[in-house]
């Protein structure tokens, strides 16, 4: 499945698999094949960011 392109719903998409599937960022990207930097620029873009010690994005 190839990621959403809407970054409202790519941050749905993504908190919630760090919720509920993985307990880290990195390793969310790995199982996705996809660049940590890639996902965290599109989120930037609308004004979030990383948060480890939630493992979320705000």
């Amino acid at each position: 499945m190839s990621l959403p392109n809407d970054p409202v719903i790519l941050l749905s998409y993504i908190n919630t698999l760090l919720r509920d599937e993985y307990a880290t960022f990195e390793e969310l990207c790995k199982s996705l094949c996809t660049s940590e930097e890639d996902i965290r620029s599109k989120l930037n873009r609308i004004g979030y960011v990383y948060d480890p010690k939630t493992n979320s994005f705000r």
